[in-house]
């Protein structure tokens, strides 16, 4: 006969001591993240919301003693809102639906077919995202002038795409690779074309991917604000660029750009909220294979 021994009660509450510390460890650390990152847009709400001569006053207060809506009447009387935001989503949009199709179509180029040069496409890429974009501004403005697409959405739109569709392209080749090709081999067995092997199989499973990207994009458009600057007119400015009406000759109203800030941010927060699920799915898509 074999004889087993129980742990002890004491034994186990010691082994679980070491768990319960490295998990405690873990969640300050966390919280520690979440205040850092959060605080700025605390901070940009509570000056949005607070009087105007408390945004400059030089002992702040953490917590506003007073709530006002002046500063967003302010911030929409001081210049025209709705025409840079309307502007700003017209850019965003475009960019990414143009951006999405043409970056899975390249991106399943790519991991799906064998060609010669394909490395070569990799790899420039890439190199492509390695370029900072304040040093293709004057190649670019130059570009567009000759063309006659300066201070024209459309030529805004091709600006942006050319830094995003890299990372469209980038970004979706990865999700693409952890789906298994044999997915598409089976379907064509079952007599699907190639065509609806793509539609039926790759398409639903690479879904979360596209809205992952797709939501860094408009992101990434949204917040732009070199490119916008040099090569749009103050009367066709985009909503960034709006912005810097608060700072004037007088100095820089603080609470009004808060609140003009505020209400920038309101369609990136309706959107995420809209494809958060979605959007959970792509960023953890291909972590676990089997």
């Amino acid at each position: 006969m074999t004889s087993t021994t129980a742990t002890p009660p004491v034994a186990r509450r010691k082994q679980n001591k070491p768990k319960a510390k490295s998990k405690l460890g873990w969640n300050l650390i966390g919280l520690v993240v979440f205040a850092t990152v959060g605080f700025p847009v605390y901070w940009m709400l509570n000056t949005a919301f607070k009087p105007a001569k408390d945004a400059i006053d030089p002992n702040p207060h953490f917590f506003p003693r007073t709530f006002t809506l002046a500063n967003f009447r302010r911030a929409l009387e001081i210049s025209d809102f709705w025409g840079p935001v309307g502007r700003s989503m017209i850019v965003s949009l475009v960019v990414v639906s143009i951006g999405i199709v043409v970056g899975m179509l390249a991106a399943l180029a790519i991991s799906r077919f064998a060609f010669r040069g394909r490395k070569v496409v990799i790899v420039g890429i890439l190199a492509v995202q390695m370029i900072p974009l304040v040093a293709m501004i004057i190649p670019v403005f130059l570009l567009l002038n000759d063309l006659g697409q300066y201070d024209k959405l459309t030529g805004l739109i091709v600006t942006y795409l050319t830094f995003i569709l890299p990372f469209t392209v980038w970004t979706l080749r990865g999700f693409i690779v952890n789906i298994p090709k044999e997915l598409e081999e089976a379907a064509q067995v079952d007599g699907c074309t190639p065509t609806g092997a793509f539609l039926r199989v790759v398409f639903p499973l690479l879904a979360p991917g596209m809205v992952a990207t797709s939501v860094y994009g408009f992101i990434q458009a949204w917040n732009e604000y070199l490119y916008a600057l040099m090569l749009m007119s103050q009367q066709n400015q985009t909503a960034t660029v709006w912005l810097g009406n608060f700072t004037t000759k007088n100095g820089t109203e603080f609470a009004p750009m808060m609140a003009g800030s505020t209400m920038m941010a309101i369609p990136i927060v309706v959107l995420f909220l809209i494809v958060q699920r979605k959007m959970a799915a792509g960023l953890t898509a291909g972590a676990v294979k089997g």
